[in-house]
């Protein structure tokens, strides 16, 4: 597949204001992507997804004008509480957001104002842990725009989630945006960022997302993304976390929107005693494809891991799930566990799923396990003999298996609103409407 588009788009950007460090970062990482390609089939880990359908598209890069108000955010803000920044068609949109209620001594800027305000601290991050050679995260880094930075500093401990809401409009159409995320947790420190990706209007385009993470020593980073993106989009985002000794990194996806979404979430435990939870829920239906790929390196003795995944697909949408867990030679007492469950609502409903374990120590407690099924028809059963009408007591057993691992979630404003999505997928407004006013 050809990468002249992209060759040529990053010869047209424009480079004003922009640190000088940044510029051969740029340059490398569109060798990186020159060299790569397009990932294809031909890559084990690109085996059951493929960017074909857009790796030829002429997106453009930057969106026209844009008329969304904030009234039109209303419904996608989880709580007006939350300090809120947005980022327009990857632009950030100062009238749409809202940091007033900014937690004491955190930071959320854009990289524009962080790469001013704070140049070192981001140029000693930027690029730094989203290593990985994959293509599309060279890709980003070649095309970056704008982006949003958090930093927690040390001891700082906040219950307030800061959202970030990437929201793409009607202005989209036609377009690739390439928005960066960079979240940096000093010692002790303990925050919550929840990132959302919504389509308020059903047109085509390309994201391609980049979040890093550093944890601080003893620090805590939960990390949640909401995907809702537009039917007709193509959502990749690739979050690669590296921690130091005695962190916790706690993640969660929930993927829902696109035609079709690629979720990649890799962490490294590179100091002892640390933890990672890596949870996550994918709802497919009609066409929809998506994917998520993770993996968590023990890199160093006596870490965890933790993962659970759930899938609910309808109609004949396709999920694939693919997580590693590697345990390196040095990484013993190791204790992980992964599992991943998949309800299929339809014969034409495919899932692709490899759980994998990688061990190279000898004093290890690490599982895996995997189930595919389709509806309880047990459960199904009873329900209706006791007066549930059929189809009601179908969507609230579909809820029921879909909603047990969003009991992850520990902020409740948080965990709540992906309930209540959850339940309208599934149950339908008046469900919704009955269990808010119960």
């Amino acid at each position: 597949m050809s990468v002249a588009h992209w060759q040529a788009a990053f010869a047209a950007r424009s480079t004003a204001g922009e640190p000088a460090w940044l510029a051969p970062m740029r340059v490398d990482a569109m060798a990186e992507f020159s060299r790569l390609g397009f990932p294809t089939p031909a890559l084990e880990d690109w085996h059951y997804t493929s960017l074909a359908a857009v790796a030829e598209v002429p997106f453009g890069i930057g969106a026209s004008a844009s008329g969304t108000t904030v009234a039109d955010l209303a419904p996608y803000m989880v709580s007006a509480e939350f300090p809120t920044l947005v980022l327009l068609n990857g632009v950030h949109s100062p009238a749409l957001s809202s940091l007033d209620a900014l937690p004491a001594g955190v930071r959320v800027l854009t990289l524009a104002q962080a790469w001013t305000e704070m140049p070192g601290l981001v140029q000693a991050h930027l690029g730094t842990v989203a290593t990985s050679a994959h293509a599309l995260t060279s890709l980003n880094t070649a095309l970056l725009q704008d982006g949003v930075v958090v930093v927690v500093p040390k001891d700082v401990v906040t219950d307030t989630p800061i959202h970030i809401l990437h929201v793409a409009d009607a202005a989209a159409a036609g377009t690739a945006r390439f928005p960066r995320t960079l979240i940096i947790a000093d010692r002790f420190a303990k925050a919550t960022v929840l990132e959302s990706f919504i389509g308020l209007s059903d047109v085509t385009y390309l994201t391609n997302h980049v979040a890093e993470v550093v944890v601080g020593e003893n620090a805590t980073i939960t990390h949640t993304k909401i995907q809702r993106e537009s039917e007709h989009a193509t959502h990749v985002s690739t979050t690669e976390v590296h921690q130091a000794r005695d962190s916790h990194y706690v993640n969660f996806s929930m993927a829902m929107g696109a035609r079709l979404s690629r979720t990649n979430v890799y962490t490294v435990l590179d100091g002892e005693n640390c933890g990672a939870t890596l949870n996550g829920l994918y709802l497919g239906k009609g066409t929809q494809h998506t994917d998520h790929q993770t993996r968590i390196e023990h890199a160093q003795p006596n870490c965890f891991s933790r993962e659970l995944y759930k899938g609910v697909l309808d109609g004949s949408s396709h999920a694939v799930f693919n997580g590693k867990v590697y345990v390196h030679p040095i990484a013993q007492k190791t204790d992980g566990k992964q599992s991943n469950h998949t309800l299929l609502l339809s014969p034409e409903a495919r899932i692709d799923t490899k759980p994998q374990l990688e061990i190279f120590a000898d004093d290890v407690k690490c599982t895996h396990g995997a189930t595919v099924g389709r509806m309880d028809e047990a459960g199904l059963f009873y329900m209706k003999s006791r007066g549930v009408p059929a189809e009601t007591a179908r969507r609230l057993l579909t809820y029921a298996f879909a909603a047990d691992v969003l009991e992850t979630i520990e902020d409740a404003t948080v965990k709540e609103a992906m309930e209540r999505i959850t339940l309208e997928r599934y149950a339908g407004a008046t469900a919704v409407t009955a269990a808010t006013t119960a």
